[in-house]
């Protein structure tokens, strides 16, 4: 039996049958897996009856396939990884699981909760900002423990460009095939509605990675003050290309003139019972009276020349550039002057997309930037002769040969744990004691079970032997590594 698309029998297509149920099926069966929709203890049937009867033997939701696969049924075999040209080359197009994973993400409808977004006619480049929470839903307190969002559109002469970043300078995953998952793991379980921490907890246990973000998430600057006093960050790597086509990477980062400032539990029990909107508010009085929020622009660079001197893949979106190495270096200035005039018009039909840039900045192969720039826009037609558009100005873009094999792997510098534990030392003594305080709590569900804890423990550990031990402790298990 081959894989041709012919029909036999009752007319159901052959493609339609597993492989391994096409090649055997002419002899009895007991223990058949195919890979959906089919009970995993077939009868005993002639090919004939069984083709004669696609009704008896539909693919149903009640015999869920053992193993991953794409929504057409073909079986995926790295749910982990996106398809890249090496180990950290560009992302391919061909990665259809990739492309349909974002595509199915992106049409959920489940709306991101957009909080509050200002306009600022400024002196050189006007810009309107939007600042959001990233995982609780619309109306819900702005005192809940949650990244915020920081996103810039600046109207420049030469088009416009998105700066989609936020608060926190690294992320949770580096690669963009798990976005969907990481999300679905965050948001509310679909049963209760509830967020709950065994499940986030269950889904980052697979992934190191997360131990740096974790250890700004979970920090006292978890609850920003208000958006006045939090910092910004455009978290990717982008390149910064001149005229004569020469490259640097580059990370961009905003800082508040006004300090950073954040809530403890008891103060944000205090203001969010009093206030869920408390942020939006403070934001919107102040530019109204004239006390015009502020931030400073600063950018660090790397000649891609000296990418493999460091211990970590500069691209991979979970860490950080030392800033005693690569030093920030200030460049602009953001002043909010100006309130919105109408919410809906000005702030929930505003669109932002980090494939929105402009002539002398472009891309990475950071490979979350690299799924984050698939948007999915109204195409018009072109060219027309009805139409006196024509294709802009040709500006320099990395020109950088990428050779290497199809794979779907992890980078090679991962590196997960040096940059948390780093950061956890850094801390004061108080400060550690509340971060501390905060892991027990979620590490203390009790629906954690002992080797998710187990694995927890051996992560922070890693990141710092005393932390692992106090972690430990508190929850009357053994450290390790």
């Amino acid at each position: 039996m081959d894989g041709c698309s012919k029909t036999g029998g009752g007319g159901l297509p052959r493609t339609w049958l597993p492989l391994n149920l096409q090649r055997d099926y002419y002899k009895p069966r007991q223990s058949v897996f195919p890979p959906f929709g089919f009970h995993s203890s077939l009868p005993s049937l002639s090919r004939a009856s069984f083709l004669m009867d696609p009704y008896k033997h539909r693919p149903s939701s009640s015999y869920n396939s053992p193993f991953f696969t794409t929504n057409s049924g073909a079986p995926v075999w790295n749910n982990n990884s996106s398809l890249t040209v090496g180990s950290r080359g560009p992302i391919l197009l061909e990665d259809y699981h990739l492309v349909e994973k974002l595509a199915n993400f992106d049409r959920e409808r489940i709306p991101e909760r957009v909080v509050h977004a200002r306009e600022l006619p400024g002196v050189q480049t006007p810009v309107i900002v939007r600042f959001s929470t990233v995982i609780h839903e619309r109306g819900s307190p702005e005192t809940l423990r949650d990244p915020r969002g920081f996103a810039v559109k600046f109207y420049t002469r030469e088009g416009n460009f998105d700066l989609v970043g936020n608060n926190f300078p690294v992320f949770f995953i580096r690669d963009g095939m798990k976005f969907p998952d990481m999300v679905h793991a965050l948001k509310p379980n679909p049963k209760s509605h509830i967020q709950e921490n065994w499940r986030i907890l269950d889904f980052f246990s697979h992934h190191p990675e997360s131990l740096h973000m974790f250890s700004f998430l979970l920090d006292d600057i978890g609850v920003p003050q208000d958006y006045r006093h939090m910092e910004g960050s455009g978290v990717n790597t982008y390149t910064l290309i001149n005229r004569a086509g020469k490259a640097h990477y580059v990370k961009f980062h905003w800082k508040p003139t006004c300090g950073v400032k954040s809530l403890l539990e008891d103060e944000a029990i205090k203001v969010g019972g009093s206030n869920h909107s408390h942020a939006t508010q403070d934001l919107y009085d102040s530019i109204a009276a004239g006390n015009y929020p502020e931030w400073k622009l600063f950018i660090q660079i790397i000649d891609p020349v000296d990418e493999d001197k460091f211990d970590f893949d500069p691209l991979d979106v979970t860490k950080t550039w030392p800033e005693d190495i690569l030093p920030l270096m200030p460049v602009g200035r953001l002043v909010l002057n100006r309130n919105i005039d109408n919410f809906f018009s000005e702030n929930e039909q505003l669109a932002f997309c980090p494939a929105i840039i402009v002539p002398g900045i472009y891309y990475s192969d950071d490979k979350l930037l690299q799924t984050r720039i698939f948007s999915d826009e109204e195409v018009n037609y072109f060219p027309s002769r009805f139409d006196p558009v024509r294709h802009a100005e040709k500006h320099p873009i990395p020109s950088v040969i990428h050779t290497g094999k199809r794979e779907k792997c992890i980078i090679e510098k991962e590196n997960n744990f040096k940059q948390p534990g780093e950061r956890y030392r850094s801390f004061a003594p108080d400060r550690k004691e509340r971060f501390i305080r905060r892991l027990v709590e979620a590490l203390s569900d009790s629906r954690v079970t002992y080797e998710i804890r187990s694995i927890w423990i051996s992560y922070w550990s890693q990141a710092d032997k005393s932390l692992g031990q106090k972690l430990a402790s508190h929850l009357s298990m053994r450290p390790s590594i």
